[in-house]
Order: structure tokens, then sequence, then C-alpha cells
């Protein structure tokens, strides 16, 4: 009898491994893990860039897996073993990025400052990585194996088969590569040459409150069509709530008023569209997302306790002898180094909270075992629901959020209840949460990949180590990407508001008696939460007694608004201050509810109703043009969708659009250091005159650049 050809999508009856458990093929080569590491950190500083920009990330996976096949094959023969090592390794740097710009960025906002906490950060992302890691070790015959056919792991999945057909030859490279080269010398021009704006706007005078912008970046536009028209519209549909109807009822219903609203400090009538949506929309927004992350939380409680079960079962099996692993494919790492390894992260978390302890947060060394042991509960609770989750609906709909806000619930009531209310422990609240978060979302991404090696014919305990390697490669390029974007963004703003240095109002604080700018000595004073200053970093002049600079710091400003995080440090600043903006933020919980009610996922809605419309809007573009590359075309199946042309291209515009923006950064960095000649590539006034400034040049590059997607995507893989 014919055996039937290879698929990943068979029935658990005919499937197969493409790679036979008796092969003897190269796979844990010193080549395969070295590329794989520095394919983490490569991709751990994108998905940091992109994510802090854009809200979310993407699966590195496949462009991962395309670029190794190129390489590998120049350097010689490669096997579809090695290539999988490769992308299991590298693309844990993505996993531990989207755990870490979630959270870790919001100590900015919380009042400290990142720059000086590189090696908390490092270790942080490590432990987190690491814990998401060996807690998916023992899930992973549950999960992968037994629910083979019912758990789909559409990112996993998609990777096999970008891997065998890679094996097999084609032009998946060339599809990257091209994204890659267009989408770099579009955001060189844009960022660094200064040839057109980053963001057309338009604030139309007889709608007023209201604008309407885009932030025209190749990564935007990438990231549109890969999670498609659906996602992107919905995300988009909760920007136009918030800009085109929110902000103009509350300018339109607040046009007469001549004292500040609360949270505002400004009457509303003198309010910018930025202003509006800072002090009015975003608690809004921030009560929707926490409660659609808790929905779609509560919604896979079922999952949880099957999963658990299952698990435990395994193990006992594994225990008592009952469970034979005799196949090279069946071999996962030994339970006894999964449980030293929890005991090993547990004494790192306790060793990181009582040797590098949070500035004012004055724990005994019993607490700090209490949080080392809470993080390892909260871990392995939320690593199976991520993990079940991603194999059900994939990476990318994976609820990290709310699991984090959940978790950050939980400890800011403990903090609550031992009286611990100060600022000091809201960041040592977000630190608890960080890991937890990390480790959720390196287990959503640790299952894909196991789902790879699953279908592809790898034996787990090689990818294990990979991925353990991977996650200690890209922790060092995450904490040094956040840092960078945190100094190279920054910019100081002139404002003028009295205070009186010795009788702050509440929510503001003196940060630092010392602070040197511009050859000038400046008191730094934090506002968060006060109802008379805006929430931020000032510069206070003490001979003038009255502030006279804003310093924006990078992460949080205008081009890396790292909303996630923004909402964690909002949620954690009301809880433990009790000054959180309730009935805006019940006016976001109760849209979700409606919206539920209507019978539509919350989640997407609630996010883009979070966000700005700029980032909503230029996704929206790239899902609308994956509708029209798709129109007419045959339905495809999660996987054969993630594989398109037009995936594949738009994974190279991404990875352009965070290399080329990282690069325009260090600039700028090296230019204020004066290691370089202030605007040194900046020519696009010299050489196009007004051109460079006027928003429709911008726009016309920006639809040229979709044009260039538009023919990739339609032209068939070979």
């Amino acid at each position: 009898m014919t055996e039937k050809p290879w698929s990943s999508t068979a029935p658990p009856a005919d499937f197969r491994p493409y790679v036979e458990a008796s092969s003897t093929l190269t796979e844990f080569s010193l080549r395969a893990v070295i590329l794989g590491a520095i394919f983490g950190v490569l991709f751990g500083a994108v998905s940091v860039y992109v994510g802090l920009r854009a809200g979310l990330t993407v699966s590195a996976s496949i462009p991962i897996s395309v670029l190794s096949i190129s390489i590998l094959r120049a350097f010689g023969r490669s096997t579809i073993l090695e290539n999988n090592i490769v992308q299991t390794t590298g693309s844990a740097g993505e996993s531990v990025a989207a755990g870490v710009i979630f959270t870790l960025p919001a100590l900015i906002f919380l009042g400290f400052s990142l720059n000086t906490e590189y090696w908390r950060v490092f270790f942080l992302a490590l432990i987190g990585g690491w814990l998401g890691v060996l807690f998916m070790i023992p899930l992973r015959r549950q999960l992968i194996v037994k629910e083979h056919g019912n758990l789909l792991f559409p990112e996993g999945t998609a990777c096999a088969d970008v891997l065998v057909a890679g094996d097999r030859g084609g032009s998946f490279a060339g599809r990257v590569f091209w994204g890659l080269g267009i989408g770099g010398v579009y955001t060189w021009l844009m960022t660094a040459m200064k040839m057109w704006t980053d963001q057309p706007e338009y604030q139309p005078s007889w709608f007023p409150g209201s604008s309407i912008r885009t932030a025209i970046t190749s990564e935007y536009l990438g990231v549109g069509f890969i999670i498609g028209p659906r996602i992107s519209g919905t995300l988009f549909a909760g920007g136009v709530f918030s800009w085109l109807v929110l902000m103009p009822a509350i300018r339109f219903f607040g046009q007469n008023s001549t004292v500040p609203l609360y949270p505002s400090t400004i009457p509303i009538p003198q309010m910018t569209p930025d202003q509006l949506w800072i002090t009015y929309v975003r608690p809004m927004g921030a009560g929707a997302v926490a409660a659609s992350g808790l929905i779609t939380l509560i919604r896979t409680i079922p999952t949880i306790v099957a999963a658990l079960a299952s698990g435990l079962k395994d193990v006992r099996a594994q225990r008592d002898g009952a469970a034979p692993q005799t196949s090279r494919l069946d071999r996962d790492i030994p339970m006894k180094f999964v449980l030293i390894g929890s005991v090993v992260i547990l004494a790192m978390m306790w060793a990181l909270l009582t040797f590098k302890p949070i500035p004012g947060a004055t724990t005994g060394l019993f607490a700090n075992l209490v949080a080392a042991l809470f993080v390892l509960v909260f871990g392995f609770l939320f690593v199976t629901v991520s993990c079940r989750i991603c194999g059900l609906i994939g990476t990318s709909s994976n609820p990290v959020s709310g699991m984090t806000i959940a978790t950050l619930m939980a400890t800011c009531a403990m903090f609550l209840v031992a009286g611990w209310t100060g600022g000091a422990y809201a960041a040592l609240a977000i630190t608890i949460g960080g890991v937890v978060a990390i480790a959720a979302a390196n287990a959503g991404g640790t299952s894909q990949d196991l789902k790879t090696g699953y279908l592809v014919g790898a034996t787990p305990v090689r990818q294990q180590i990979g991925l353990i390697v991977g996650v200690l490669a890209a922790s060092f390029a995450i904490g040094g990407t956040l840092l960078l974007m945190n100094k190279g963004l920054e910019r100081y703003t002139p404002v003028v508001i009295p205070i009186q240095i010795a009788q702050l109002p509440e929510g503001v604080r003196v940060e630092a008696q010392t602070y040197m700018h511009s050859g000038k000595n400046y008191v730094l004073v934090n506002s968060l939460g006060s109802s008379e200053v805006p929430d931020g970093k000032y510069l206070y002049d003490p001979g003038t007694q009255r502030i006279e600079i804003q310093w924006i710091q990078g992460i949080g400003g205008e081009r890396a608004p790292a909303p996630q995080a923004r909402l964690m440090a909002t949620v954690i600043n009301g809880i433990l201050t009790q000054r959180l903006p309730w009935r805006l933020v019940l006016l976001g919980v109760f849209l979700v509810i409606g919206i539920e009610c209507l019978g539509v996922r919350s989640l997407s809605f609630a996010v883009g109703s979070y966000i700005s419309i700029a980032t909503t809007m230029a996704m929206f573009a790239g899902g609308l043009l994956r509708w029209l590359v798709e129109r007419g075309a045959a339905k495809k199946s999660d996987a054969e969708s993630e594989v398109s042309p037009g995936s594949l291209y738009s994974s190279g515009l991404i990875a352009a659009g965070g290399v080329i923006g990282l690069l325009s950064i260090v600039i700028k960095v090296l230019e204020d250091a004066g290691w370089m000649k202030p605007d040194t590539f900046n020519v696009g006034s010299q050489w196009i005159g007004s051109l460079a400034t006027n928003g429709w040049m911008g726009v016309v590059m920006f639809l040229l650049l979709a044009s260039t997607l538009f023919v990739f995507a339609r032209k068939k893989l070979e």
C-alpha cells in the first residue's frame, strides 16, 4: 500500500512526523545553537522596539526559519532538524520580549528610572523566561502529543510547513529578504533622512476634539497584514470609538467649561486631542482592557483544570515508572531537572528581592520568600493557561495582559492588607507581575516551538535546551534595547507650573534634589495621580520657584507609548493609592460588558480603544490590504494563511522597521553624546523643501509601500 504524503494537519490516526524516530540527522549542532542565539538577540531587540510602539508583537518563528534555511545553506548542506533548532532558540527572544514590554516599562510611569536598572531587567527576563520553559515541559505530552488534532497551534503548524518547504526547496527566503530590503530603505528615508513625516495628521475644525492620524511605519503595515482584516478591523473600531466619538463628545459637552474637570488640570475647551485622550480616554480604555482580559481569563478556567489534572497524572506516571520513554521523539528534560530548576529559580527570585531590593521597599527575608513562591504558583497556573490558549487561537491572541492584571490585583490586595501602599511597593508589585507575564508569554511561544518539533520529528529535549540558551541570549539584548529607546527617544519641553516645593500637592514628590540639565541644576519631581500637576517628571527651578521643564522619557512618549505597561502602572497605582478615577474606569468596564452581550469578543476592541488611532489605522491598512489580496481566493486553513507570500513579505517589513528604527535611535544617541555631528543624515528639508514636512507626501509614500506588499502578496511562491 502506498504511504500517504506527509501533512502537518493529518488526523491523529494518520499522522507521522516528517523525520522518522529512527533517523540520525544532525540536529543540535554548534552552528545551529550559535545562529539561533544571534537571532534571539536580534529579534528580541526588534520585538521590544515594535512592541513598545504598536502594543503587540507577532511570532518570529517563521522569519527565523526562512533566514536559517538560507544562511545555513550558504555554509553547506543543513538538515531540517538543524533549522528547527535555530528557530526554536531564536524565537525565545520574541516571546520573552513580549512579557517584558507589557510590564517592566511600568517602572517609568511609577516614578522610577530604567536607565540604571539594566541588570534588574536582565534577571527578571531570565527568571521569567526560564520559568516559562521549565513549566511547559511536564505539559508537553498532554498539550502537544495527546491533543494533536484538537489543539492546532497555528503558528507552530505554519512554521513546520515552512521548514518542510525549505527542506524540499522554494522561494520562501527571497520573499522575506525583499521585505527586509524595501522596508529598510523606506524606514531609513523616513526616520533618519526625514524625507517625509512619519505621522500625517488632520484635525478637522468642523469636528473639535477629534484627530485623524496614521503612523505610517513599515512594521505597522506588516503587523496589520499578518493579523488580518478581522482583528485589525476590531482594533481600528476601538480607535474610531475613542478618537472620533468619545473625544468629540467630551469636547462638545465641556465646551463652555471654565474650570478643569478631574482628572484634568486644564479646562476642556483648552485641551488638545492628545490631552483629551491621555486624561479621559486612557482611564476608560484601561478599564476596558482590564475587564476584557479578565473575561478572557475566566473563559479558560475549564481548560486550566483539565490541563493541570492531566499534567499531574503524567508526572505521577513518570515517577512510578509507568511511562517509559524509549523513542527519541518522546525524550524530554527529566522531571528531576524541572524540579531542581524550579528551586533554583525560586532562589534566584528571593536573592534578587533580598540583595537588589526596590529602593524604599522594606521587606523581610520571609516576605521575599513568600513573594518568590507567589511567582512560582501564579507562574505555573498562567503557563498552563497560556499554552492552552495558544494551542486554540495562536500566540497573537494570548491574553498575557489579563493574566498579569489578575496577578497584580492579587498582589496589590495583599500589599494593602500589609499596609504597603507607597510608590516603592508599586514597583515591587510590577516586579512580581512582570516575571509571571514573561513566563506566560514565553510558555506560549515555547508551546508553538514544541509543536513545530513534534510535526517535523525533532527531539524535544534538544529543543528545550535550545530554548534555555535562547532565553539567556535574548535577555542580554532586551534590557539594553529598553534602555536605548528610553534614552534615545527622550525630550525636554518647556512648561510653567508654579508649585511650593515645601508643600507639594498630593501625588507629587521629589525624586532627586539635584538634576543637571543644560549646565543648570534643578530639582527632579514626579507627579502621578495628582489633581494639580499632570502625570510626568518635571524639573523644578529653585530660583524661580516653579516647574520650568517637563522631562518626557523615551518610553511612554509619542514614539514608544508602551500601552500595556502604562495600563499596569495605572492599575497598580490606582489600587495602592486609592486615587484611581474609578468612574472613568467603570465606563470602560461596562462598555466591554455591552460589547460581550452583543456576542463580540471584546479584547481587540478594548486594546484599540486604549492605544492611539495612529497605530490602529496603520494596522487596519495592512489588514484591509490582506482582504483585498485574498478576495475571491479559495479559503485556506490557518496554517496555510500564515505561510502566505504576503505574510512572509510582511515579516520582512516588520524586521526592517525594527532594525532600521533601532539604528536611527543609536544615531540620535551618538549625536547627543557629541560623537556625531547633529542631523548628520537629516537632509529631507534641504533636498525637497516643504515636501518633507507635508503630510500628503507621507501618505503617498505609505501607499507606495502598501502597493509593493500587494504585488508580492499576489505573486505565488515557487
